[in-house]
C-alpha cells in the first residue's frame, strides 16, 4: 500500500518519514481521472493519513468525501494534534478506520497500518477503553459462547485476551502477566487469528461477558 499524508505542513514529520520512508505529502487529496487510476502506482491501494489541526472538522468531512469519490478501496487514518473522543467517533462515522496522535511513535504507525490493512479499526488507548466500557454495558454474550471462544486459545493466550478485552495496553498487560510487550503482541496476533477478530474492540465485544462482573 502507498502512504499519502494530507497536511498543511511543508514537509513530513520525522515520525511519519521514519515509519514510511517512501510516503508522500500533499496539501489536498490528489484527484484521479477514472477508477482505473484509483489504486495508485502498480495497482496498490492507498492509505491516506489526514493531519488534523485544530478547528478542521469540516475539512475532515470534505476530505474524506473527496477520497471516497476518487479512490476505490482507500483506507483513512486521522492524525490529530489534540486527540479527543468526540472527534474520533465522528471520524469513524465519516469512514475513517483509524484515529491517533499526529506525533505517535513510528512503530505504532506501522502497527496501525497493519491493523487497518487487515480490516480492523485503530483508536487511541483512552478512547478504546471508553468504547469498550460503553459497548459491554449494551451487549452481553452468553457465558457458553465466551467459554467456547476461550477454549480455542492456549492458557497464556487466554490470559492476554482477557486483559486486552478490558481495554488494557500491551504495556499494562505485560506488567500484569510478567511477560514482555513483544510476547503480548505475539499472543494477541495468534488470538486474533484463532478467533477471527480484526482488532481489540471486536475482541472485547466477543469476550465482554467474561469481565462484566
Amino acid at each position: 500500500m502507498q502512504d499519502i499524508f494530507i497536511s498543511t505542513l511543508p514537509a513530513l514529520l520525522d515520525n511519519w518519514t521514519e515509519a514510511f520512508p517512501k510516503s508522500t505529502i500533499a496539501a489536498a487529496v490528489p484527484e484521479v481521472v477514472n477508477v482505473a487510476k484509483s489504486k495508485g502506482k502498480n495497482g496498490e491501494a492507498t492509505i491516506f493519513w489526514l493531519h488534523m489541526n485544530e478547528d478542521r472538522q469540516q475539512w475532515m468531512a470534505n476530505t474524506i468525501a473527496s477520497i471516497a469519490r476518487n479512490y476505490n478501496d482507500a483506507k483513512i487514518v486521522i492524525l490529530a494534534n489534540l486527540p479527543n473522543q468526540a472527534e474520533s467517533i465522528h471520524a469513524l462515522r465519516l469512514g475513517a478506520m483509524g484515529y491517533c496522535h499526529a506525533y505517535i511513535a513510528p512503530a505504532v504507525l506501522k502497527e496501525i497500518k497493519a491493523v487497518i490493512t487487515h480490516g480492523g479499526l485503530w483508536l487511541g488507548q483512552d478512547i478504546l477503553q471508553s468504547l469498550i466500557e460503553v459497548s459491554t454495558k449494551l451487549i452481553g454474550n452468553q457465558p457458553e459462547y465466551v467459554d467456547g471462544l476461550l477454549a480455542k486459545l492456549t492458557s497464556r493466550e487466554k490470559e492476554v485476551a482477557i486483559e486486552a478485552a478490558k481495554g488494557l495496553s500491551n504495556k499494562e498487560i505485560a506488567r500484569i502477566l510478567s511477560i514482555t510487550e513483544r510476547t503480548v503482541k505475539a499472543h494477541l496476533a495468534k488470538t486474533f487469528e484463532r478467533l477471527g477478530a480484526k482488532d481489540r474492540l471486536q475482541l472485547a465485544l466477543m469476550l465482554n461477558s467474561n469481565y462484566k462482573h
